[in-house]
């Protein structure tokens, strides 16, 4: 397996209603991630990432071959959640 570790933006609005829900932003984007596309991976915020920062770790296991749509598929999440916070 491969881990991954890379820094998402969050829009203010997003961290502001995961704020108000008491859990991390990055908590917040991971669960919708998890609950719109099936992607699981862990928030930044329990490896001690730099203050102002968000982050998720991602387990990447698929084979070759499914890597383009497990990609496409976190890309068009991601900028859907841009799209709805901003």
């Amino acid at each position: 397996s491969m881990y991954a570790f890379p820094r998402i933006d969050i829009p203010q609005k997003a961290q502001e209603i995961a704020k108000h829900q008491n859990m991390a932003p990055d908590t917040f984007y991971c669960l919708a991630l998890l609950e719109k596309t099936g992607i699981s991976v862990v928030p930044g915020s329990g490896f001690h990432q730099r203050p102002g920062t968000y982050h998720f770790r991602a387990t990447i296991l698929p084979p070759v071959e499914q890597m383009k749509q497990l990609v496409d598929k976190f890309r068009t999440f991601h900028l859907s959640f841009l799209k709805e916070w901003e």
